[in-house]
């Protein structure tokens, strides 16, 4: 399953579509994704011992007083979490709640490739997850380790 999503997230990318792919954003609407730090390539490239941030414009499709930033790298199919330093999606990501629906929102937040990590292909799952636990957006973004 793992391999067969990263194929498809390469070849979308090599086709010139986006370097993600929208993996169940129920209450918002992803406009746009980009990776500083990350090279540019069929997947994103993230140095171990360097920090990546990721910049995610939205619409909110809804109403919320929390968000909560939620990372995982799924490696075989298994999802493993990535440390975030505040996973407060309120203070840490330079939205300020409350969120209101209809309105366009810039989510920012960064992660550091700390040097314990595996070098290996990864599909990082990223997520922001409203108050009552769904997601306002959740992109999938094939990677590599080094």
């Amino acid at each position: 399953m793992t391999t067969y999503l990263f194929s498809f997230l390469t070849i979308g990318f090599a086709l010139g579509q986006t370097l993600y792919k929208d993996c169940g954003s129920i209450n918002g609407k992803v406009r746009s994704v980009n990776v500083e730090g990350c090279s540019s390539g069929p997947i994103c490239i993230l140095k171990s011992g360097t920090n990546v941030t990721l910049n995610v414009e939205f619409e909110a499709l809804t109403d919320t007083n929390k968000l909560t930033s939620v990372v995982h790298g799924i490696i075989g199919g298994i999802p493993l979490p990535f440390l975030l330093p505040n996973d407060n999606g309120c203070i840490s990501s330079g939205i300020k709640c409350p969120v209101v629906n209809e309105e366009t929102y810039h989510y920012e937040s960064d992660l550091e490739i700390l040097q314990i990590y595996p070098k290996i292909r990864v599909i990082v799952k990223w997520e922001l997850k409203d108050e009552t636990g769904k997601d306002m957006f959740c992109i999938l973004i094939p990677a590599a380790i080094q």
